[in-house]
């Protein structure tokens, strides 16, 4: 909702400057112009992207448009989740999660918390985090490195959509000058016709150049940063999962295992430590 508040400030300003000087908003509608412009940079990203980045490239677009799925809301479902499963093993010793690892669209914990058995991706990190510590095929001290080089493959794959992104954007101001240039050499084959009509011509080809500059600066750099910051975001969640499940690992208790993650958290979602404990006690309760 917010990217779509900022496209309005963003439209709003410059049309309502463009008017409150005297232009005509009819002017700037050229929709061969828009063809011409987004025709070759979508051809362009076409070229540049290998398949899955052009996917991953949609998704993400698509995804900035979404609210945030890795909420505050959404941490404070992790801490609960995390804590019921580690005390669990706990208290039953750490083949009692296999049921809930091996199925966890059926688990009476996961389907608790909404916001963590909805997201695919979380669920499908979390189980396959902890299975190998249920079958012992990783060693505690193995865990984390092997978590964080998962967490690294998918910050590489984060890299791709967003430089596909980026470059595109960069083109736009290229692809309306030949936008533009197309437009003079449609004007120049009418050179003999009346002044209005050449004037007009002239403004639709100007009209190319300042359509690229905007929607580069305009969307789809800004566009390209957000999905920047979703991804951040993303990386955050994921690396909060495999603090938890590294101090398990380590025979930490469940409490201490979820400080050591919230203490990572930025400020904007970062739960008080009194807070914490009134989700755990309120999850251990059912509630």
């Amino acid at each position: 909702m917010i990217v779509i508040v900022g496209y309005i400030v963003v439209i709003g300003s410059v049309v309502g400057g463009f008017t409150w000087a005297g232009g005509n908003v009819l002017n700037l509608w050229h929709p061969s112009e828009v063809v011409s412009i987004g025709g070759a940079m979508l051809g362009a990203a076409i070229i540049m992207s290998p398949g899955k980045v052009l996917k991953d490239t949609i998704t993400g677009l698509i995804g900035t448009f979404k609210a945030a799925p890795f909420s505050k809301a959404c941490y404070e479902q992790l801490f609960q989740v995390m804590y019921l499963l580690f005390k669990m093993a706990r208290q039953e010793g750490v083949l009692v999660l296999e049921s809930h690892v091996s199925d966890p669209h059926s688990s009476p914990i996961f389907s608790k918390f909404p916001l963590i058995h909805h997201n695919h991706h979380a669920i499908e990190f979390i189980c396959g985090a902890i299975s190998p510590l249920i079958d012992g095929s990783v060693t505690p001290d193995r865990i984390g490195p092997m978590l964080e080089e998962e967490i690294h493959v998918m910050e590489e794959e984060h890299h791709g959509p967003i430089s596909t992104v980026t470059k595109a954007a960069d083109g736009l101001p290229g692809f309306g000058i030949v936008a533009a240039v197309l437009g003079i050499v449609i004007t120049m084959g009418h050179i003999d016709g009346p002044v209005e009509e050449i004037g007009h011509m002239v403004g639709a080809a100007l009209v190319g150049t300042f359509l690229g500059i905007l929607a580069s600066y305009g969307f789809l750099a800004p566009m390209a940063v957000k999905m920047e910051f979703n991804g951040h975001e993303e990386m955050m969640f994921f690396r909060t999962v495999a603090t938890m499940i590294q101090g398990f690992a380590n025979d930490l208790s469940p409490k201490v295992a979820i400080e050591m993650a919230r203490r990572k958290l930025g400020s904007g979602i970062r739960p008080t430590r009194e807070y914490v404990e009134e989700l755990l006690k309120k999850a251990e309760s059912g509630g």
